[in-house]
């Protein structure tokens, strides 16, 4: 599910900045940038990740303005004087070309590495939290958004499958008269027990009552788990999938005008609610 969270905070001469951004994904695919000062606390970042977001593509960005250096380099005068007297003794050039050799020379520059102060962790820690949190306001708020979408949707398939219920019986006369007709017009005798036989395994072929039945009960399972607070974007998509061959089935089924148009109105609302289940945790 999309998500995204920004925090900021002031600590000594620094600012520091978390945004997390998140995508739907079927596992936890994270993605960490982190200034070279902060590695050593993101073990415990992954941590709050991991507890604070359910799988996901997430993209981790920390940001330091201000003066936030983590390495200082400074000239080594001590290494650099004891170059340019060894170089002194082996030709006595000007000062200034030497330098330029001796500073070319190693350890002539030194590096120091800035400590990590416990009060930027403090602060790093809190202002990591506060971007989680609202990364998950953001996800909750797209989720409530597409729980409505999804309402009316189920709305609309089950007001398609009363209209369907409701020209059933029209559906299976005519099919009946359809192939009564068929018959009447064959010259052949026709043994009427087996004609009985025949007709009941066609109609039987045709009638789409467990169909109907089983698609009500997805449609009612579907708003069931997507009451429960927890994630359940894949149960639901399994859900989907089984309404989804049902109304398949229907459609095979049907050899009616009527039922047919109902079941192509089925299947765009279905597909409309499957592209959606993608952003759904």
């Amino acid at each position: 599910m999309t998500g995204f969270g920004k925090s900021e905070a002031l600590v000594l001469t620094k600012k520091l900045t978390v945004e997390i951004r998140t995508l739907n994904s079927k596992n936890i695919d994270l993605n960490f940038r982190i200034p070279h000062i902060f590695r050593e606390l993101e073990p415990q970042l992954r941590g709050l990740l991991n507890k604070g977001l359910i799988r996901g593509k997430i993209d981790v960005s920390v940001y330091i303005e201000g003066n936030s250096g983590t390495n200082t380099t400074q000239i080594n005068k001590e290494v650099i004087d004891d170059y340019i007297a060894q170089l002194q003794g082996i030709h006595q050039g000007e000062t200034t070309e030497l330098l330029k050799m001796a500073i070319r020379l190693p350890d002539a520059l030194k590096t120091e590495k800035e400590d990590l102060k416990e009060e930027e962790k403090e602060v790093l820690l809190t202002v990591f939290s506060s971007a989680l949190e609202r990364v998950n306001d953001y996800r909750e708020n797209e989720g409530a958004a597409l729980g409505k979408d999804f309402v009316i949707r189920l709305e609309v398939i089950k007001n398609l499958l009363d209209d369907a219920i409701l020209i059933d019986p029209e559906r299976k006369e005519k099919i009946t008269l359809k192939l009564k007709t068929a018959l009447d017009q064959l010259t052949l005798e026709i043994d009427q027990n087996r004609l009985e036989q025949e007709l009941i395994y066609y109609l039987e072929k045709y009638d789409i009552t467990e169909e109907k039945v089983r698609l009500a009960n997805h449609l009612a399972y579907f708003n069931e788990i997507m009451a429960q607070d927890q994630p359940n974007g894949k149960k639901l998509g399994f859900i989907a999938q089984e309404m989804g061959r049902e109304i398949n089935t229907i459609g095979s089924k049907a050899n009616h005008s009527g039922l047919q148009k109902i079941v192509v109105q089925m299947k765009d609302e279905l597909e409309k609610i499957k592209e959606q289940l993608l952003n759904v945790l």
